[in-house]
């Protein structure tokens, strides 16, 4: 694996680019990084693939513009197309986790011919509705704490987080993983039922150790490159939802053509979002297939949260292995 800073859309977009074949683009959410698929990188390149997962703008050694209209899909989904173009292709298959599902999503629906299957992880594909997803929230958690409601005013996030990185990413990466649903699920906490003037890191599941899936040299690598970073260009794609709404209108409850995947952990907050959850692999699929026009492969990966190819990268690496194989078909 090597590291390149890729000229693309007028900026620049670090990549870790491994091996040979068709290329593979993969995008991380939030908070992550290039160093949220360490553990399919190489897996796939071995089968095969030359594999670029990238530092979306606005994080590690990608450029961070400042402005919140930087953040849109639109702007997002040009810097994918113009990775795949500096890596010499003319088309790509993408993968993409939290909010590189709708990343990937997008820059598939944009760019129909270039974009050739698409995988998401965590979060299944959303056409363009009636009302924003800002506004959607505004209606269903009115009068209670929603972190992407808290995330709008400028500023407000960042300084709760950057006065310590390290607390954030913990109890981000901590509270909604397995391990941390489980308890909230059991022992509902203050976070559950948190009132609108409350903090991002008010009532957060604590824990006095580790979960298995991260080490403590893990977690150091991506506390470096938030505080390298800074925390605006992360948040800013939260404060985008309502431009991609006017963005998007010429797509509004339009499927996605490309054949796809989705894979997610049965405990994973984003499907409490608007739902109760899923009961399993069937139930998803019957949920979600109608957004699309050929979804060939849906899991749901038992007792396991938002962090799915780190929690279980073994059953993640099968699952899109077997999805590259039926697109080969």
């Amino acid at each position: 694996m090597e590291f390149q800073i890729l000229e693309s859309n007028g900026i620049k977009i670090r990549a870790a680019v491994e091996g040979d074949g068709p290329l593979i683009v993969m995008v991380h959410g939030c908070p992550e990084s290039w160093y949220s698929w360490r553990h399919q990188i190489s897996v796939i390149a071995n089968a095969g693939y030359k594999v670029a997962a990238i530092d979306v703008r606005g994080y590690g050694g990608s450029d961070k513009p400042h402005p919140i209209e930087a953040y849109t899909l639109k702007n997002i989904s040009a810097d994918i197309m113009g990775v795949i173009e500096a890596l010499g292709y003319d088309d790509a298959i993408l993968f993409g986790h939290d909010w590189g599902g709708p990343i990937v999503h997008n820059t598939a629906l944009l760019n129909e011919t270039k974009i050739t299957a698409v995988a998401g992880l965590s979060v299944p594909y959303f056409p363009r509705g009636e009302v924003s997803t800002i506004e959607l929230f505004k209606l269903i958690y009115e009068g209670k704490f929603f972190y992407q409601l808290y995330f709008q005013e400028e500023g407000v996030a960042e300084q709760e987080f950057e006065a310590n990185i390290r607390k954030y990413l913990e109890s981000t990466y901590f509270s909604i993983d397995g391990r941390g649903m489980k308890e909230q699920f059991e022992n509902p906490l203050n976070a559950m039922e948190k009132s609108t003037d409350s903090k991002y890191l008010d009532g957060v599941v604590e824990f006095d150790n580790y979960p298995d899936w991260i080490t403590t040299e893990e977690m150091d690598y991506y506390i470096g490159e938030f505080e390298g970073s800074g925390m605006r260009g992360p948040l800013n794609r939260y404060r985008a939802q309502e431009i991609d709404f006017e963005d998007l209108a010429e797509f509004k409850d339009q499927k996605l053509k490309q054949p796809a995947a989705f894979i997610t952990g049965s405990l994973d907050p984003v499907n409490f979002f608007v739902g109760s959850g899923y009961k399993d692999s069937m139930d998803l699929k019957n949920q979600i297939q109608d957004r699309y026009e050929n979804l060939l492969a849906v899991e749901l990966v038992d007792g396991v949260g938002h962090w799915v190819q780190e929690e279980k990268p073994k059953e993640v690496n099968e699952f899109l292995l077997n999805f590259l194989k039926a697109i080969k078909r």
